[in-house]
């Protein structure tokens, strides 16, 4: 036997290689793809997203674009700067969380002279700090360089005429006054050891 031959011979006892040939696309792809293309074209066409309707949250587009006539350094919300940067920690109630955050409702410290939260706002607290009769150890963080003085000033009348509490209006000169005459302070106030001074 010839080496041909028996070339020819193992050949014969193989079976083909494997290939995909030219298999279509099923027909129940090709459907389904073209019927979401249609949807897809069809929604484009036919929904209205310029229409003034009311957003996901019930907002309308006025609502988003603010009151006409609403002016740049117009009346600052004091309830929206509280939502926004201090019911995380004092909750939505002013109650605080036992034992962690200090409650602001009833606070002797937000009832205080009204340079004594415009300092704790501005440069923060951390030790122990006693709240109507019970003492907190954490710490609360520094919003001078966050809020401006009409914003500070604004959320601070806010907790104090909220949550039960009665106190007078701070306004936005005094926290400058505060803001000034406390400039050089880097480090926040530590606690009842230093905050006692201010309420004298």
């Amino acid at each position: 036997m010839t080496q041909d031959s028996f070339k020819d011979g193992a050949q014969r006892r193989e079976n083909p290689d494997p290939h995909e040939k030219n298999r279509p696309v099923p027909r129940l792809i090709i459907a389904i793809v073209s019927l979401l293309l249609i949807w897809s074209v069809s929604y484009i066409l036919l929904s209205h997203p310029s229409d003034d309707a009311s957003l996901g949250d019930s907002r309308t587009m006025a609502t988003l674009t603010g009151k006409p006539g609403a002016k740049p350094g117009g009346a600052v919300d004091g309830a929206q700067i509280y939502a926004a940067q201090c019911i995380a920690c004092h909750q939505a109630t002013g109650a605080g969380l036992p034992g962690v955050f200090p409650p602001l409702a009833g606070s002797e410290w937000v009832l205080a002279k009204d340079t004594v939260t415009p300092s704790i706002v501005l440069h923060g607290i951390t030790g122990k700090l006693t709240v109507k009769g019970t003492a907190y150890n954490g710490a609360m963080p520094s919003f001078k360089d966050k809020l401006n003085d009409a914003e500070i000033a604004a959320v601070l009348s806010y907790v104090r005429a909220n949550f039960g509490n009665s106190a007078d209006k701070i306004s936005a000169d005094t926290v400058k006054t505060v803001r000034d005459g406390s400039k050089d302070r880097t480090q926040p106030w530590n606690g009842d050891d230093e905050l006692a001074k201010l309420k004298e």
